[in-house]
């Protein structure tokens, strides 16, 4: 096994147990900031690729530019678009984020994600896309992702842009780094340890020879695409 969906959210969990561990509702406050942080670079990055092909930051280019290549080592996500006008509604009924959190009884850590990922991924794209995550699986039975007044006439179909996909060495890397960077911003060096005690705990899941394929992202300017 590499790296692949469930990895991404080993990392997510590790740093939610060990922030509110260490700081409780500051903690917690520290994670949802440095997610919104992460996603809205992700979303950036997708924002530049699309304003140099040309194209508008309207929520059909957002489906058209996403960065996550998906793996075959996990079970997929299920999906369904239920409504296209006026807002453009996703229902998920399964994710290989959520299997990942409920096998390490970190739900809460998932919840907290969930909420906000999504939602600062679409404004890191656009603010105008106006994206609401209103439920996710780790505490309800489905993901609801809301864009609202889309008014789609039909459901957008131009294929995904798979030359501007990254794998997941790349995506557990911008997390891992993102959020430590944010965490040693706020709580500075036990901040530093946070990050420090994430990846040991990377090294004790997923061996030595990953986390320094993690590691080496450690340089690498995410803001850019």
């Amino acid at each position: 096994m590499g790296f692949n969906e469930k990895v991404h959210a080993f990392i997510a969990a590790r740093y939610y147990v060990r922030l509110t561990e260490g700081f409780a509702q500051r903690g917690q406050a520290a994670f949802i900031h440095a997610v919104q942080y992460y996603a809205g670079q992700r979303g950036r990055r997708m924002a530049q690729r699309a304003i140099r092909d040309g194209q508008p930051l309207t929520h059909a280019t957002f489906l058209q530019y996403g960065e996550l290549r998906m793996t075959d080592e996990v079970e997929p996500t299920q999906r369904e678009v239920t409504s296209i006008a006026p807002d453009y509604v996703l229902r998920i009924t399964s994710c290989p984020w959520h299997d990942q959190f409920r096998e390490m009884g970190c739900l809460e850590a998932g919840a907290v994600y969930c909420c906000h990922v999504d939602e600062a991924l679409a404004r890191g794209f656009s603010p105008d896309i106006d994206f609401h995550a209103d439920a996710n699986l780790n505490m309800s039975d489905c993901c609801i992702h809301r864009v609202k007044g889309v008014n789609d006439q039909e459901l957008p179909n131009d294929l995904p842009r798979e030359e501007y996909k990254r794998d997941f060495s790349y995506h557990c890397g911008h997390l891992y780094w993102s959020l430590s960077e944010v965490s040693a911003a706020i709580f500075g060096a036990q901040g530093e340890a946070i990050a420090t005690g994430v990846l040991d705990d990377f090294v004790g899941a997923y061996g030595q020879a990953m986390a320094d394929e993690l590691a080496s992202w450690r340089h690498t300017n995410f803001n850019v695409c």
